[in-house]
């Protein structure tokens, strides 16, 4: 099963930091990251590394533990816990491996409102330098863009979202 193999890859990436070198080497040219704030997929290797990358910066601090797991063929879901300045994060990565066991899809979700309001603000911090290099001023910024780009913005995000009764 590739997803047996490419767990074991990603534990081992997670477990020695996330970083963006070790990242690159277990994930395709070709992968696709699904965001929690942000509703138009991220196409290619540097983009999902550079996603992949800051969130392990911003979750991946001393709480973060995954708290389950759930694998099916070339699937695997991990549940997630995480405090970020005192607020909790309960999410899920959902993983599609390639045959050889690299990340051929990557989906985070996010819960309760609360908690993706944080996660928001803690990876815009972080990916101001890719923001800077596409001509954003900050990472918020960049992440505005991509809302832009599928015709939605922060704002209406976050309406919807309290609409929905989610936070």
């Amino acid at each position: 099963m590739s997803a047996e193999l490419g767990l074991q890859k990603w534990h081992k990436v997670i477990e020695e930091g996330s970083a963006p070198d070790a990242l690159a080497a277990i994930i395709r040219e070709d992968a696709v990251f699904h965001s929690p704030v942000v509703h138009m997929p991220q196409e290619g290797r540097q983009i999902v590394i550079a996603y992949l990358a800051a969130a392990g910066q911003t979750l991946g601090n001393d709480s973060f533990q995954y708290v389950r797991e759930l694998v099916d063929g070339d699937n695997a879901m991990l549940e997630f816990t995480t405090e970020m300045d005192g607020i909790h994060v309960n999410g899920i990565d959902l993983i599609r491996f390639d045959q050889d066991g690299m990340i051929a899809d990557f989906k985070v979700m996010v819960r309760p409102l609360k908690a993706v309001n944080k996660v928001w603000e803690q990876m815009a911090a972080m990916l101001e330098p890719l923001a800077r290099r596409n001509g954003q001023t900050d990472g918020a910024a960049l992440l505005e863009h991509l809302l832009d780009l599928v015709g939605l913005s922060s704002e209406a995000l976050v309406a919807h979202l309290a609409a929905s009764d989610l936070g």
